[in-house]
């Protein structure tokens, strides 16, 4: 792993194929981007708004601190004595990518230097010979990588191709310098020829570097033809493979392939490739090659099931350590300009497509896990295995299908969705299976023919559409003849059942009764029912049915207000106890001068 780190001192990880785990399973094989490398560090460093000065200061800063933690100082604090990087470290026991980034750092800050004087040589013309002095300076430090490369014998062919290309860039920048056409043109020939092939051997998301640093190219390259007047200049580089680095071209693109396809570097899905970066992806992917012949050579289903859970909690990590790295460069969430899916999307979505399918296998086996037990009829984990069992797991499995359909960037691919469609339909005629099964546990009939209908009319699609499975296609066979069977019990069961009911509504002493009419309706007839003694006796209806009361009177009687009653004064003795109270009230008045008239 190569980590830059900025003026701050924060370390920043630049993912590169040069891990040391990827390499550990490739004995002393040391391995650099090197183009890639150099552009993310010049993007991060100053280079993008052409501050030259900065970048310097960063490549000197690192390449201290790569001596110290690779224990190659040049003296000490007090004495300078100089330590160059050699083929025997590359070779050595301990030896690690970054021993290579000593010399191509270097160079970087030798060629840094170099492009700061050249702004500063726009005042001072001076400056020029250190210029000229500082890119032989870099040019001598890539052509160190070179070396160490080639000679070493411990850096793959990717690595040894890119070495030979920077170091012929190098030297075609100091020659272009230097008003050396012809040899400027040569060597900027020989770098555009190699970054041609890397880019055309390369997946899509890796060409992008080295596209552009052959557009960097062309101006140069043109520039060379004007200055040597003759167009042919630029012309035929087939010529060209017998000098130096060309001569083993060939033979280093093709070691260069057959290193990636080794260590999983890319993978190829529905017609196009995508490159593995992560390093958990790439192990994901390993292991997945050998899964089939694991869970073939497994003793029974529950091995069986076992293995899959493993792989699946692997894809599972797998899948976070993509969107980990979505979330951390929200760059590679944009498209590209064909209007595709990133290469990095993609991958996404592929992982996973392989978990939801590696989660159907599993529930595919544990379907067949519950057919065994239920026919044999043992339990599993202490319980009995029922047709809603079944029918869940199939529901589980309809589910993964739904989310197959909605795989981000495969939504408008009529081919995959067809597919999915196809293999669709199977699942629910096994769905309605089980479920004509829980209705008939149920004794409700009609429901179930109609399920084992439904269920005929989806084997008979999935049968015309030719599915490409042969497992499936043998179980919807097998389906098929279990449906007639079934349908006929069903339909003799319900024969049955009404024949019972028929008898149920007749009164026998000595058989058990069965009415619909609540106890409490029919108090007077006695009848022998096991249906009191369960947790639900008919007694009462509730809520009761409801009854007609008579209501309020529209009109009311106001008349007796005004009724005149008669006087019963005469009857009831009233009138003679008033006649003798008058009588004693005269005598007293009269007696004593009280009740004159005033006449």
């Amino acid at each position: 792993m190569v980590v830059l780190e900025g003026e701050s001192g924060d370390a920043q990880t630049i993912t590169a194929n040069d891990e040391t785990k990827q390499d550990a399973k490739i004995p002393n094989s040391l391995s650099l981007e090197i183009f890639r490398i150099i552009k993310d560090a010049q993007q991060q460093h100053g280079l993008r708004h052409g501050d030259y000065q900065r970048y310097r200061g960063y490549c000197s800063r690192r390449i201290r601190r790569l001596r110290k933690v690779l224990k190659i100082p040049q003296g000490d604090r007090r004495h300078y004595r100089r330590r160059d990087v050699t083929a025997t470290h590359l070779t050595a026991t301990n030896a690690e990518n970054r021993l290579l980034c000593v010399p191509l750092l270097q160079a970087e800050r030798a060629w840094a230097h170099a492009m700061q004087l050249r702004q500063e040589a726009n005042t001072e013309p001076r400056k020029k010979f250190h210029l000229v002095s500082r890119l032989k300076k870099a040019c001598a430090h890539a052509h160190l990588l070179l070396q160490l490369c080639e000679q070493s014998g411990s850096c793959d062919a990717r690595t040894q191709l890119e070495a030979g290309a920077y170091a012929a860039w190098l030297s075609g920048a100091l020659l272009l310098e230097l008003q050396q056409w012809r040899p400027a043109a040569e060597s900027l020939q020989r770098a555009q020829l190699v970054l041609e092939k890397l880019s055309a051997a390369l997946p899509e998301d890796e060409r992008l570097v080295y596209k552009q640093k052959v557009d960097e190219l062309k101006p140069s390259l043109r520039y060379c033809a004007y200055n040597i007047g003759d167009e042919s200049a630029a012309g035929d580089l087939v010529a060209m493979r017998g000098q130096g680095l060309i001569e083993n071209l060939d033979t280093l693109m093709a070691q260069a392939k057959e290193s990636r396809s080794g260590i999983m570097h890319e993978v190829e899905w529905r017609g196009r490739r995508v490159t593995v970066r992560p390093e958990k992806v790439r192990l994901f992917l390993i292991a997945l090659q050998d899964l089939e012949k694991s869970v073939a050579s497994a003793q029974n289903t529950q091995a069986k099931i076992d293995i899959l859970e493993n792989i699946l909690m692997d894809c599972k990590d797998a899948i976070s350590a993509i969107k980990d790295e979505i979330k951390n460069d929200p760059k590679l969430k944009s498209p590209s300009e064909s209007n595709q899916m990133s290469s990095i999307n993609y991958l996404l979505s592929y992982l996973m497509y392989l978990r939801l399918v590696r989660t159907i296998e599993r529930n595919n086996l544990l379907v067949q896990q519950a057919e065994e037990a239920r026919k044999s009829n043992t339990p599993i984990d202490g319980k009995k295995v029922r047709p809603q069992d079944l029918t869940r797991l199939y529901e589980i499995i309809l589910q993964n299908y739904t989310e197959l359909q909605q795989l981000p960037g495969f939504e408008n691919d009529a081919g995959y969705q067809k597919e999915i469609e196809t293999e669709l339909k199977a699942y629910r005629a096994f769905r309605c299976y089980y479920i004509a099964q829980v209705l008939t546990g149920l004794r409700r009939f009609r429901e179930a023919l109609a399920m084992l209908e439904r269920c005929g009319t989806y084997t008979s699609e999935s049968l015309a559409s030719k599915l490409q499975d042969k497992w499936l296609l043998e179980k919807l066979k097998a389906l098929q003849k279990d449906i007639e069977s079934c349908k006929f019990e069903v339909h003799a069961d319900s024969v049955l059942e009404d024949d019972d009911d028929d008898e149920e509504t007749k009164y026998t002493s000595g058989k058990s009764y069965k009415d619909k009419k609540p106890l409490v309706d029919r108090l007077d007839d006695y009848r022998e029912e096991t249906q009191m003694l369960t947790k639900n006796p008919n007694i009462f209806k509730m809520p009761p049915p409801m009854e007609a009361v008579p209501c309020k009177p529209l009109f009311f009687d106001l008349a007796c207000n005004f009724i005149e009653f008669p006087n019963l004064d005469d009857k009831t003795g009233a009138a003679n106890s008033k006649k003798q109270g008058a009588g004693i009230t005269g005598l007293v008045k009269g007696f004593l001068g009280w009740g004159k008239s005033d006449k």
